[in-house]
């Protein structure tokens, strides 16, 4: 028998098949159709596949034997992946202390922070090309380094003062100066920008966090450095949250995925660097070490978000992200307990929409509920809810363009897993946290629902599927009912890849928010701007809600071709109590970047705002 289906259909077909069953297959014939031929049960042996060439002329077979017995890295021939391995955290031993009195420059690599002179009121913005660089004057502890050295610093700001401008940008760093001392190995000097000193403002967390990036990134470029001192003027308080933006910052800075990489491709940062010490000259906070600890955390939560959104999805699955959520309750050490809820559960709670979703998976749909309970009294209980689509070929809507990305679908997920492992952690006091995702992927076979077909939520509310690529909604239907109503959650927010209209709206580096609810909005406000995850409030506009109307269903999962990102907020906002507090966040944006992969984005948001619930 054969069987003929656009090429562009093959992959999802085979992967999404209920039962594989061709043992042979033929691609040949015109650029725009393939053939399936043969036909033959799996079985344990060894089977070979023979793939005709595509190109035209003479068809040259390759043989790929591949066993059941002998698993590859990432999967074995008939049996998906069950775990996803993580990033480990860099063992770098970050501290604080005072600077007075201290030997600053017992480390192999010195770097030391200097504030941009203030710029005066009735002075005037000239070009790079025109401004005169003033030579720089330093204080404090710098000032003693540089004049034991005879200058040596003024003399390195001086060199690269076109570049670093007096370091009037927070980050920048000149190259490193090498000293011979007296009877020992060479040191190396950096002098680390600071920015120009705001008397209103002070030194803001993202201009702490650019800081503790630099000075990872400066610790890599140092090879075979094995500590490094960070001297910081009196102007940079030592207070806990300047210790954990800046230990966040550090740590995120060093992650470097290598779990899919072997030989010469693996890169480790900062391998050679064992301790890092920061010498303040406002003083040794009380706590310093637990603030470290804390931002170390957060960075471990980060890097968690970015090992799941950057996880191919023949490691990532369903299954596989359910056995991530149980080793972050594991890791917790009791703050946290994890419920995975199957097929059969997600059943008897009528999650319509969401098993509709789930039918075209090649694994079982996993529902992921971690709880978070603080050891004293609760304040407040809420609920954080994650998009996890772990691949979205968009089902028999299917994806014309940028597939090979569509493994960041399940950035809400991520954001939401990243944060609940932070929490787990940091166990942030007076918030109960629920975090919840519905884990399936969107693919196609003979049972995944097509366009038409109608869906009904758990909340008894029914939906027309006008298009299988707005399946995220659907997904996130039944975990929002599940906040509201199973966990009783006073303040919803939810976090996810919905829609290009949002990038469009806001392009890649600021996720978009949506709520009726002013005091929620100013919350999430508040976080992004201490977190560095930038947000912008949207228009919630009841009215777009008539292109939502259904000729046959209380609603349809897709609006009209104008406002789609605000069409499916306001979908979202059908399946949460009215009078809750209840945002959504769409960080489809922000999560990806195409230089560099997973961003990690949202993790420290959502981190920052359950532990502000608990005051």
């Amino acid at each position: 028998m054969r069987i003929s289906i656009p090429r562009t259909l093959l992959v999802a077909l085979l992967r999404g098949s209920a039962s594989s069953t061709a043992s042979a297959f033929s691609l040949s014939g015109n650029s725009s159709r393939a053939t399936i031929s043969g036909r033959s049960t799996l079985s344990s042996h060894p089977t070979s596949l023979f793939v005709t060439s595509l190109r035209g002329g003479a068809s040259s077979s390759t043989s790929l034997a591949m066993s059941a017995e002998r698993p590859f890295n990432t999967w074995t021939f008939d049996k998906h992946c069950e775990s996803m391995d993580w990033t480990p955290a860099s063992e770098i031993a970050l501290s604080a202390a005072a600077a007075e009195g201290a030997s600053v420059d017992d480390s192999d690599v010195i770097i030391v922070g200097v504030l941009a002179p203030k710029k005066e009121d009735h002075e005037e913005e000239k070009d790079d090309e025109d401004k005169e660089i003033d030579p720089i004057v330093f204080s404090g502890k710098a000032k003693e380094l540089d004049e034991a050295l005879g200058g040596a610093l003024a003399d390195l700001a001086s060199e690269n003062s076109k570049a670093f401008l007096n370091g009037s940008s927070a980050g920048t760093v000149t190259p490193s100066m090498r000293i011979q001392s007296a009877g020992g190995k060479a040191k190396r000097y950096i002098l680390l920008g600071l920015g120009a000193e705001d008397p209103e403002k002070g030194i803001e967390s993202t201009t702490i966090m650019k800081l503790g990036a630099a000075v990872a990134t400066a610790c890599h470029d140092q090879k075979k450095a094995t500590s490094c001192s960070v001297v910081l003027p009196s102007q940079i308080e030592s207070s806990a949250s300047t210790l954990t933006d800046f230990s966040t910052a550090f740590y995120s800075s060093l992650y470097s995925d290598n779990r899919y990489r072997t030989g010469k491709k693996v890169e480790i940062k900062a391998e050679d660097v064992k301790s890092v010490t920061l010498f303040m000259e406002s003083g040794a906070a009380d706590g310093a070490d637990s603030s470290i600890s804390t931002g170390k955390n957060l960075a471990k939560g980060v890097s968690l978000t970015k090992d799941i959104v950057n996880a191919p999805h023949n490691v990532l699955n369903s299954e596989s992200l359910a056995d991530t959520a149980k080793k972050i309750a594991e890791e917790s050490g009791g703050s946290i307990t994890c419920e995975i809820l199957g097929k059969e559960e997600c059943e008897k709670r009528g999650m319509g929409c969401y098993l509709g979703v789930a039918r075209g998976s090649e694994t079982e749909p996993q529902f992921i509920h971690l709880t978070y309970k603080p050891s004293g009294e609760v304040k407040k209980k809420v609920g954080i809810v994650g998009k996890g689509l772990l691949f979205d070929t968009g089902g028999y809507n299917i994806k014309t363009a940028m597939m090979e990305l569509m493994k960041f679908d399940c950035g809400g997920a991520a954001a939401v897993l990243g944060a609940a492992r932070a929490v787990g952690q940091n166990q942030p006091e007076g918030v109960e946290a629920h975090f919840i995702v519905a884990a399936c992927e969107n693919m196609i076979n003979a049972r995944a629902v097509v366009p038409s077909d109608i869906l009904t939520a758990s909340n008894g509310k029914t939906v027309e599927v006008l298009n299988t690529d707005a399946e995220g909604r659907l997904t996130l239907a039944d975990a929002l009912v599940f906040a509201d109503k199973e966990c009783g959650c006073e303040s919803i927010i939810e976090l996810s890849t919905l829609t290009g209209a949002c990038m469009i709206s806001l392009g890649q580096k600021i996720c978009g928010v949506w709520t009726d609810n002013d005091d929620l909005a100013k919350s999430i406000e508040d976080v992004s701007k201490v977190t560095g995850d930038k947000s912008w409030r949207m228009p919630m506009a009841a009215e777009y809600k008539e292109q939502l109307k259904s000729k046959v269903a209380d609603m349809t999962n897709l609006g009209g071709r104008y406002g789609g990102a605000i069409t499916a907020a306001l979908f979202l906002t059908e399946f949460v109590d009215k009078k809750k507090p209840f945002a959504h966040i769409d960080i489809a944006g922000p999560v990806w970047d195409d230089a560099t992969g997973a961003t990690g984005f949202g993790a420290k948001m959502v981190s920052e705002w359950v532990s502000r619930q608990g005051e």
